[in-house]
């Protein structure tokens, strides 16, 4: 139901940080992928078996985090 006459109050601020939100969504993001090129960087360097055990490990928590997400979502 819209509300409308000279007695409603206007939010302005709301539709402020609306308009900014995907902004700083996408600063966030553009963070995250800066510290994972990094960290994947530092982690090729120290070697092919330290790469297999993060992989596996980054693996594992992605099939977690799904099964968790599937068993959540109903």
């Amino acid at each position: 139901m819209d509300e409308s006459g000279p007695g409603t109050k206007v939010f302005a601020e709301e539709s402020l940080l609306g308009l900014l939100l995907p902004f700083w969504q996408l600063v966030i993001g553009v963070l995250v992928l800066v510290v994972l090129v990094l960290s994947v960087g530092r982690l090729a360097r120290r070697g092919r078996s330290r790469m297999t055990t993060a992989l596996l490990v980054t693996a594992a928590a992605i099939a977690g985090f799904a099964v968790i997400g599937v068993l959540l979502e109903g």
